[in-house]
């Protein structure tokens, strides 16, 4: 997965504004207890980060 797809479904499931806000705040124990922005800085793949968003919303990643 790119992170261009990675943002384009975020912005599906969340608007484009709150998908912003999510990825800069919302803290993820499944990401380590890092916010989604985080995880990227410290060179997560957007496959892992995505699947991450998915279990704590409790949806499937595709």
């Amino acid at each position: 997965m790119r992170l261009t797809e990675f943002w384009r479904r975020m912005e599906e499931r969340f608007g484009a504004v709150y998908a912003r806000s999510f990825a800069a705040d919302m803290v993820l124990s499944t990401l380590g207890s890092r916010t989604v922005d985080q995880a990227f800085a410290d060179g997560e793949s957007v496959k892992d980060v995505w699947r991450a968003v998915c279990a704590h919303l409790e949806t499937p990643a595709h």
